[in-house]
């Protein structure tokens, strides 16, 4: 995976250095993701879809699976048989049926956090198909920015931060 460096936060301060070349917007109705990519579907995320009223075996693709090393992640979220697009997507409108309540994965996508001690860097997957890579409407990766967009992910990991004292 290619990536690229576009933030940093200081999870103590929430201090947040950024390169301000980079900008990014998701196109509305592209799902070019929910084609393109095989999504890491977390035990988490699988729970809040089956509040929903799916069963798992609707959504979980038990034969593809995540692994860093040896070690299990997760499974796989299901694509459909006829056009390879993820099972959530509208065919027709392009539309995740279950928005509000994606998985962590699909929430973050493009962007990929990674921690370093009491520091969270921000990077973006260099990926040709997101034409929300470097969009032209594009904003910045601000502290503004990834505080509405991931918010509560950011306070998850200061929480950790907090009670372990790294």
């Amino acid at each position: 995976m290619e990536k690229r460096w576009v933030a940093t936060i200081h999870l103590d301060t929430l201090k947040v250095e950024y390169d301000p070349t980079f900008k990014f917007k998701c196109v509305e109705n592209c799902g070019k993701c929910c084609y393109e990519l095989e999504i890491p579907i977390r035990d988490e995320d699988i729970a809040q879809i089956e509040e929903l009223g799916y069963n798992a075996w609707e959504f979980v693709d038990y034969e593809k699976m995540f692994y860093r090393g040896d070690k299990f992640l997760s499974y796989a979220l299901k694509k459909r048989p006829f056009d390879g697009g993820c099972v959530f997507l509208d065919p027709g409108t392009l539309k995740c049926k279950i928005y509000n309540h994606r998985p962590l994965a699909c929430r973050l996508y493009p962007f990929v956090f990674v921690k370093h001690g009491n520091k969270m860097e921000v990077y973006v997957k260099k990926d040709s198909f997101c034409p929300g890579i470097n969009h032209p409407d594009g904003e910045p990766v601000t502290k503004e920015f990834l505080l509405r967009e991931y918010g509560d992910v950011i306070e998850d990991y200061r929480r950790k931060v907090v009670n372990t004292g790294e």
